[in-house]
């Protein structure tokens, strides 16, 4: 069953009732992290491992995204100034209890590269929120991983 989520803004990323946020170091430049980010949606596939599918629709305004699992998203890019912040809304999933859900990525120069700051705002019933609480654990390898991942994948295309 499809649930239509709260419309949102980002704002929402400071306000949300559980937000968690992570950060990675990359060898990368903000510029091709952020091509990777915004500009590369399917390339997601080959560096996030939860990602089975990604593919822009409306020109890049919005996103369809499937997870390993069954998860699916539709969301609606909310800002992507380059190469400072990408976020989006997932405005349609089939995941219960969700109400809204907002995630940012902000990226900042760190000598070389970059320092990859991903925030994932949420609302929803008690239940869905105490289980995004609980896979804050799970959540943070799944993000060091990916950034471990897309930093690679960069140094591979000689980014």
């Amino acid at each position: 069953m499809v649930h239509l989520l709260r419309e949102v803004g980002l704002d929402f990323v400071g306000a949300a009732p559980v937000r968690h946020v992570f950060a990675r170091e990359t060898a990368a430049p903000p510029e091709a992290v952020y091509t990777a980010l915004a500009e590369d949606v399917p390339g997601w596939t080959q560096w996030y491992g939860a990602v089975t599918l990604a593919r822009p629709l409306d020109g890049g305004a919005r996103r369809e995204i499937r997870l390993k699992g069954g998860a699916r998203f539709e969301e609606t890019v909310l800002a992507a100034e380059r190469p400072e912040v990408y976020a989006y809304r997932i405005d349609l999933t089939n995941t219960p209890g969700s109400r809204a859900i907002v995630e940012e990525w902000r990226l900042t120069p760190s000598g070389a590269g970059t320092r990859v700051q991903w925030t994932i705002a949420v609302d929803g019933t008690a239940p869905f929120r105490t289980s995004v609480r609980l896979a804050r654990p799970g959540l943070s390898r799944a993000f060091r991983g990916a950034v471990a991942s897309l930093d690679r994948r960069l140094a591979a295309a000689g980014s």
